[in-house]
């Protein structure tokens, strides 16, 4: 762990098996990822993935409207210090704390920074619905004026104004 050049903000693991879990933690790619990605190309998005933010090279963004200017973060419960879901370690209790305010504190700036860039950031948690988390992607794109969103918003109002009264929020 000696030769691993610290960033001042980021506190180093204290030991090798912290180390080792953030190691092997996945970044990018994750299933919930995955699944909103999927969600939205199923309903003709296009989208990068994994772009760099503008100004900020080490923060990337899941998915990225670069037209439309908005940047969708789908952020784990563990990593991100997830109000409803944090089981926070009892060993090394203090050091995961810190590092987990950290991460929390970096999101709040990333967020903060894109807004002054006259970009949306969107944040999903893990345990969102894929489609509540879609749900607030395509409202946001829509209101960007994103066709594709309006047409899809479009669509949804239409089929519900079409269901029954008594069917109409039933899943």
């Amino acid at each position: 762990m000696g030769d691993r050049v610290n960033r001042l903000d980021v506190p180093p693991p204290r030991d090798a098996a912290a180390r080792r879990v953030m190691i092997a933690q996945r970044s990018v790619n994750t299933r919930p990822e995955l699944a909103l990605r999927c969600a939205l190309h199923s309903l003709g998005f296009r989208y990068r993935v994994n772009l760099p933010l503008p100004g900020l090279r080490r923060r990337r963004a899941d998915v990225t409207f670069t037209r439309w200017r908005t940047a969708v973060f789908v952020q784990g419960c563990f990593w991100h210090a997830c109000p409803e879901h944090l089981h926070a370690p009892k060993h090394n209790a203090e050091w995961w704390w810190n590092k987990l305010q950290h991460n929390a504190r970096r999101d709040e700036d990333t967020d903060a920074y894109l807004v002054r860039l006259g970009w949306l950031p969107l944040r999903a948690w893990e345990h969102e619905a894929v489609e509540a988390a879609v749900s607030k992607v395509v409202e946001v794109l829509a209101h960007q004026g994103h066709p594709r969103a309006q047409e899809v918003q479009e669509r949804s109002r239409r089929l519900l104004s079409a269901q029954p009264a008594g069917r109409a929020g039933s899943a």
